[in-house]
């Protein structure tokens, strides 16, 4: 494998690691509790849509002379991704350690707003799931956190990758 196809992604997935975990945690103080934002409005979409666009560039243009290959992109966004996931889950589960408000703040937070829906949406969601969820939020516990969080930054991450690693690629003309 080529290694600058993991030496750039793995520098942006560093820095994009440290600066959404210190996003999170200025959200957090300042803000909205960030575990309760839903992921489809998460800043972490914004993030992976300038780091992965940036390091595919980055790829492209000063290592491959111009071509990307869909796979060389996906495999990029891929090694950026987990790098932003561990080192984000990593430091989030930490701060969780050393701050246990912002886990009982999600805990209490997150019970409100489930006690707070109608029932309308409760019979959509189904009164056992409904229920389920209800009785288990309490021995929610920070490495329950920080794998959700580590999943939901693959999730997010992949349809952007799709969409970047098509948008800047470049074949070879033959």
């Amino acid at each position: 494998m080529n290694a600058p196809l993991v030496k750039v992604p793995l520098r942006y997935g560093l820095i994009a690691g440290a600066l959404g975990f210190v996003l999170t945690i200025v959200l957090y103080y300042y803000f909205q509790h960030p575990l309760l934002i839903p992921p489809y409005i998460d800043f972490r979409v914004f993030l992976f849509g300038i780091f992965i666009f940036f390091a595919l560039k980055e790829l492209r243009d000063y290592y491959f002379d111009g071509v990307l290959y869909f796979w060389q992109g996906m495999i990029a966004a891929l090694i950026l991704t987990a790098v932003f996931a561990v080192v984000a889950s990593a430091a989030l589960l930490v701060f969780m350690r050393m701050d246990p408000d912002f886990l009982a703040d999600y805990i209490r937070l997150s019970t409100e707003y489930l006690q707070s829906l109608p029932t309308d949406i409760i019979d959509r969601i189904g009164k056992e799931q409904y229920e389920r969820n209800l009785e288990q939020l309490p021995s929610t516990n920070a490495i329950d956190v920080a794998f959700t969080w580590l999943v939901q930054s693959f999730i997010i991450s992949f349809f952007l990758s799709v969409i970047l690693s098509v948008i800047l690629r470049r074949q070879p003309k033959t």
